[in-house]
């Protein structure tokens, strides 16, 4: 799956462990999320999407 989250955290000066912080998740979670090695549980989408105020649909998309 591939997604926005590296760009929107580049946008907010976020490091991956400040997001990791924030989504309540390990810097690694967010690593693999944003290399396309894992893909979120749907509660972690979701927490994503608000976090940044966009739509599961804008950061994340099938491959």
């Amino acid at each position: 799956m591939k997604n926005q989250v590296r760009e929107l955290r580049g946008d907010r000066g976020w490091s991956q462990a400040d997001l990791a912080e924030r989504l309540d998740v390990s810097r690694q979670t967010i690593n693999a999320i944003e290399t396309g090695k894992y893909d979120p549980s749907l509660p972690l989408a979701f927490k994503i999407a608000r976090l940044f105020g966009q739509s599961i649909e804008t950061i994340f998309e099938p491959d």
